[in-house]
């Protein structure tokens, strides 16, 4: 029996299938080093109190007067009508968060954080509806978004991606994760992923709760920091298509 055994064939394997396992292997090794090294946000924060960080009463009355006004704009923005808002043109959109908080009223931040953009440079998938598009109106000053495009979804959810499970921050490199979260769905591996997100699927939101928010990079050059639309030569707002522009300098 172990004679028999010891002359059986070794079992074929392609070889762009063992370039692809070791392509694969090496890219875990590397997002697990990224995130050991705080990467994305969770390095230890310096939690010595400085002097100088001690707010003067006229700060406080200053923001105060800021979030009063953040929220009158932001009823503002959620009173326009929907032929200025406009419909959808499809079914995905990518909302990038590129303003942070010292001015935001609390409410605003509510959405933020509903859409679980808290940080800036962080980026979410959303399906692409009339509703949609009414909240981020409300937001529009700390939000920018559009329609991105397969080659994009596809970019960002290999270099970006990572899963969280039981509160942990995993890297998708390994399909068995996937599988055993989503395979009830019938996605068991990176692609089904990229391919129910890009075509907005039946198990789009399954798949959404899977995926953390994207932390991209901040672009080269940096942003005008401008709160204006972009159709107005600001940074916010609704860019469509030339969303893929954006995305393509912070992935």
């Amino acid at each position: 029996m172990a004679e028999e055994a010891a002359q059986q064939p070794l079992a074929f394997v392609a070889e762009t299938v063992l370039k692809k396992r070791k392509s694969t292997e090496a890219l875990a090794l590397t997002r697990k080093a990224q995130l050991e090294l705080g990467k994305y946000g969770h390095g230890q924060k310096n939690k010595k109190s400085k002097v100088e960080d001690i707010k003067r009463p006229e700060q406080f009355i200053k923001q105060f007067r800021d979030q009063e006004l953040d929220l009158i704009r932001m009823k503002q923005r959620g009173k326009r009508s929907k032929k200025v808002i406009g419909k959808p043109k499809s079914k995905l959109l990518f909302i990038i968060r590129i303003q942070g908080t010292s001015d935001m009223h609390p409410k605003t931040k509510k959405i933020l954080y509903n859409l679980r953009l808290r940080r800036i440079f962080s980026g979410v998938f959303v399906r692409a509806t009339d509703g949609m598009l009414e909240v981020l109106q409300k937001v529009e000053p700390y939000v920018t978004y559009g329609y991105p495009n397969l080659a994009n979804v596809k970019e960002l959810i290999y270099k970006k991606g990572y899963a969280t499970v039981d509160r942990q921050r995993i890297p998708l490199t390994d399909n068995n994760i996937i599988e055993q979260t989503l395979g009830k769905y019938g996605i068991i591996c990176i692609e089904d992923i990229v391919h129910e997100i890009a075509n907005v699927g039946p198990h789009f939101k399954e798949v959404i709760n899977f995926l953390g928010p994207l932390t991209l990079n901040k672009p080269e050059g940096g942003l005008l920091g401008k709160k204006q639309p972009f159709k107005d030569g600001g940074e916010a707002g609704n860019r469509e298509e030339e969303i893929n522009e954006l995305i393509s300098k912070m992935n």
